[in-house]
């Protein structure tokens, strides 16, 4: 039977476990932690004088049960971690439990999505209001909300990217809603808080994990619907830095094909790893002559290393267009046989 829980606020609670938990382990937490949430916490921990055996087993107790919740959930979901909890303490104190840990730890609406089979969600959003079907792709992992969106009929692929681009707060009631829809089939989840869902980042991501074939018409639609925002997409869908990515029969490729002073601002502020991986696709004498003339460049505005580096990558994106160069992705149409 659990006992009545001392009437602390989250962060004293965190203050008093790290206290319980010692420097070694509180050390750890900390390297897990923000630089504010290190000053917050460390002023909450300075400012305890004396911690009770009784307050002390309290707030290690709720910790523990947060913690099995928490893998219960990671298990089955919020459902499931419920239906064990209420086994393990009773109805009335695993309600306790789950609504402390969704307050505290801010579980993400749609986490029970994330862990089913791409396919399995696809089955029950594909008949869904083209919005409801973006909501629930902003939530998903990028490569998983990927599969999704390459999968769904052409004539809607563009319409939920823009979507997702444009989508900017949606309510917990919305939310709630679509969830309980999902939940006759897959399971439940909750959501306390109004949440930043969507965006162009999103997109993005979501884009960068379909087929290259899926891409195109859905950038090609958005050209028609809103020229801006396809530009802002096709801005994000490759930086500079994901030239890494490229196996370097293509890294030879841009190499030769752009200019050379626009490869040299582009790596003035580049990182070692992709310094690296361009000085190894050149020859020694070419490699060792950027690095001089890179050396005795000095200060470069960082306007001009940014031009330099989109030139860059809208010659990378043009040779794939012309099938000269393969860029990595999700879909299936990039395997090489």
């Amino acid at each position: 039977m659990a006992r009545q829980q001392t009437q602390l606020t989250g962060r004293q609670k965190a203050a008093i476990l790290l206290i319980s938990l010692g420097p070694d382990v509180s050390a750890q937490v900390y390297k897990h932690l923000t630089e504010e949430e290190i000053e917050k916490l460390s002023l909450e921990i300075s400012s305890v004088k004396k911690v009770d055996s009784t307050m002390k087993e309290d707030v290690l107790e709720q910790f523990h049960q947060i913690a099995l919740a928490q893998d219960y959930i990671s298990q089955g979901g919020i459902g499931y971690a419920k239906t064990v909890l209420e086994k393990a303490f009773g109805e009335h104190e695993a309600s306790n439990i789950i609504n402390r840990l969704t307050s505290s730890l801010q579980v993400r609406p749609f986490d029970f999505a994330r862990k089913a089979d791409p396919q399995q969600v696809l089955n029950f959003i594909q008949n869904e209001h083209p919005q409801t079907i973006a909501l629930v792709l902003s939530y998903l992992d990028p490569e998983q909300a990927g599969q999704i969106l390459s999968a769904l009929p052409q004539e809607l692929q563009a319409d939920i990217a823009k979507r997702i681009a444009t989508m900017d707060s949606t309510s917990p009631e919305i939310i709630s809603q679509v969830e309980e829809v999902l939940e006759r089939n897959i399971s439940s989840s909750f959501a306390e808080d109004y949440t930043q869902t969507g965006g162009i980042q999103t997109v993005v991501e979501v884009l960068n994990g379909v087929d290259r074939s899926t891409e195109r018409t859905i950038l090609d639609a958005l050209e028609i619907q809103d020229p801006e925002l396809a530009d802002e997409i096709k801005k994000r869908m490759f930086v500079f830095e994901d030239i890494v990515i490229l196996d370097n029969r293509a890294i030879q490729r841009v190499i030769r094909e752009v200019e050379n002073e626009d490869l040299r601002l582009a790596l003035k502020v580049a990182s070692e790893e992709v310094k690296e991986i361009v000085f190894k696709n050149m020859s020694q004498r070419m490699a060792e002559t950027f690095k001089d003339e890179m050396e005795f460049m000095g200060p470069v505005r960082l306007r001009d290393v940014e031009e330099a580096q989109t030139r860059i990558v809208a010659i990378i994106r043009r040779l794939e267009d012309i099938g000269e160069i393969v860029i990595a992705r999700g879909g299936g149409d990039d395997i090489i046989v």
